[in-house]
């Protein structure tokens, strides 16, 4: 069957290319430690006509993991072939082809590790999510996991967690969605890949956190108190393993930089001019030298355990009777969604000065509607300012018949009966800029994905970054600074997913974040001479896991000259999580949010 039924994609070159469809089956979810239980590839042309076909059950030499989810026992793996003695099939269909499926970068990382433990070359370039693709499309799906996709694409679906027919699945949504894409003229999301083909590569391991809260710097002559924070610098007479086993072992917290919030660097030549001495000197923090610093090791005074983090009864749940308490107080529901004159519309607003577009978006807001950054299959009206007719999405928006505005509809009530269907996404809190949002309770157990978007730019590149925050607003170790080049913070709970050129994730596990996590920030920083107000709005969707409903969504865009903006943040109120649309601008550039965060930038 053609991938593609409704469009002859090779005349279309946005569309056309040679296809790797993937889907893996595995042990786990983290792929530096577990393993590819099955493996099925499709390949097809331009064309959209089907040219190769390979899938093979694997035997990773450990645990099979969930074998409830995927039905993959010992037994049935135990005469399969080990994933190097597939590698090179594997490699030769993947080979100049561009890589597709559903959560990509899930499936590319989990090849990427199992090329490099065969200590071969994973052959892919690029690769494209149907899950970034249809979060661009806006199907009105339930979700967008590949069932409710394929549901909605009328794609049959017989075995789920089979990785031979997950990828038959994916062809038939891929199929649709890739034409949904050209219908809207869509820009498609490929994405290039990362340098992860190296056979040496291997993440770090990741740094136990301290328990301990900061209590400050040693007075001098003064005792160490566990949570104290120490960089060292130099050589060291005692092995620096050894010196900083010892250290942790006492309850301080190693440092591998120095900032306001250092308690003590350690060092034998203080005038050594070293990156960490200068910022000691300019920063006021005390220096011990190696003998000094022994010494006081042996008398550590305990520290303040960080404060427990209980999670709350879910909303509308009782406590536990207490025996003897007087009875509980009735609980409240939340009120109702009030209802507003723009309802639940989308509206894409074209044309204007930055000023303008972003002053009609909040209006839009306000008026109870959501503002689009790109044209959808959700999209039901578009505001025109002076210059939009030139935008080369007006043809589609004409061809589409969506309603085309003057920018003076803005400021006439409209009834939400007026003809707009009510969107998927209706369910869905739309934040203004500074809005907050109580995470559901019991919220320390859940999954967040913060993902964030724009227009499609070619000028310049943007950055997603994302920062653990302890008490003092500071990261505990620089694997708490998570950016392109550092993609997971330790214990991987806070990881960074590119889904396209224009969509990046931050994904969030609150449970496995460190006692000290108090905040977790999410900025965006332009790599250029851009600004983000030639990148004009920036869309924020919460949603509790990859491919879930969205929870709440913001459109961002009051920067203007700026080329730093904090987006978001995940922090604790109490024992409960807050989720904030930020969307302010910050003077200064990323370097400076990097280090006032205490991050040691070379």
């Amino acid at each position: 069957m053609p991938l593609v039924t409704t469009l002859d994609v090779s005349r279309l070159p946005d569309y056309a290319y040679d296809w790797a469809l993937v889907d893996v089956e595995t042990s786990g979810l983290v792929a530096r430690r577990d393993r590819v239980l099955s493996v099925a590839v499709l390949t097809f042309g331009p064309d959209g006509v089907q040219n190769g076909e390979f899938s093979t059950l694997l035997n990773p030499g450990c645990d099979p993991g969930p074998v409830h989810v995927h039905g993959l026992t010992a037994e049935r793996l135990s005469g399969a072939p080990a994933f190097e003695q597939v590698a090179g099939r594997i490699g030769a269909l993947l080979q100049d082809r561009v890589m597709v499926a559903h959560d990509a970068q899930f499936d590319y990382d989990f090849l990427a590790h199992e090329f490099a433990r065969a200590r071969l070359h994973l052959p892919v370039s690029r690769r494209l999510c149907t899950l970034a693709l249809n979060r661009r499309v806006e199907p009105p799906a339930a979700d967008l996991g590949l069932a409710s996709l394929a549901a909605h694409y009328g794609v049959r679906q017989t075995r789920a967690h089979d990785a031979l027919d997950d990828a038959r699945v994916l062809a038939g949504v891929f199929r649709s969605s890739l034409s949904e894409a050209a219908r809207l003229d869509v820009p498609l999301p490929l994405v290039p890949c990362p340098p992860r083909q190296d056979p040496r590569f291997a993440p770090n391991p990741p740094k136990t956190p301290c328990p301990y809260r900061n209590p400050g710097r040693p007075a001098p002559g003064g005792p160490l108190v566990q949570g104290m924070k120490i960089a060292v610098t130099g050589e060291t007479a005692t092995s620096r393993a050894e010196l900083v086993a010892r250290a942790v072992a006492a309850g301080l917290n190693i440092m591998s930089s120095v900032s306001r919030h250092t308690s003590a660097l350690v060092t034998n030549d203080a005038a050594s001019g070293s990156a960490k001495a200068w910022r000691a000197i300019a920063e006021g923090v005390p220096v011990l030298d190696e003998h000094a610093f022994l010494k006081l090791l042996g008398e550590v005074r305990p520290g303040t355990p960080h404060e427990d983090r209980t999670p709350e009864a879910a909303p509308g749940t009782a406590p536990e009777a207490v025996p003897g308490a007087a009875p509980s107080p009735v609980v409240v529901p939340p009120p109702a969604r009030p209802v507003k004159p723009f309802g639940r519309r989308r509206v894409l607003v074209l044309g204007g000065t930055h000023e303008e577009a972003s002053a009609a978006r909040a209006r839009i807001v306000d008026m109870g509607g959501a503002a689009a950054i790109n044209l959808s299959a959700g999209v039901t009206d578009v505001v025109l300012f002076p210059g939009g007719e030139r935008d080369r999405r007006m043809a589609r928006v004409t061809s589409l018949g969506l309603p085309v505005r003057e920018p003076a509809w803005l400021g006439a009530p409209v009834s939400e009966s007026a003809g707009a269907p009510a969107p998927a996404d209706a369910a869905t809190d739309v934040l203004p800029r500074g809005g907050v949002l109580d995470l559901p309770a019991p919220s320390t157990a859940g999954h967040w994905h913060v993902s964030t978007s724009w227009a499609q730019q070619t000028t310049c590149e943007i950055d997603v970054v994302a920062f653990v925050l302890d008490e003092d607003e500071q990261v505990s170790c620089d694997g708490d600074f998570v950016f392109y080049g550092a993609r997971e913070s330790p214990g991987g709970s806070v990881r960074l997913l590119c889904d396209g050129p224009t969509e990046q994730t931050v994904a969030v596990d609150l449970a496995a974040l460190p006692p000290a996590a108090r905040r977790v920030a999410i900025a965006a920083a332009i790599d250029g001479t851009a600004t983000f107000g030639d990148i004009g709005a920036v869309r924020l969707v919460l949603a509790p896991g990859v491919d879930a409903p969205a929870t709440a969504q913001a459109t961002l865009d009051a920067a203007t000259s700026e080329r730093t903006l904090p987006l978001a943040e995940i922090y604790r109120r109490g024992p409960r999580w807050r989720f904030r649309a930020v969307g302010q601008g910050y003077d200064h550039g990323l370097e400076a949010l990097v280090r006032g965060y205490g991050v040691d930038v070379e």
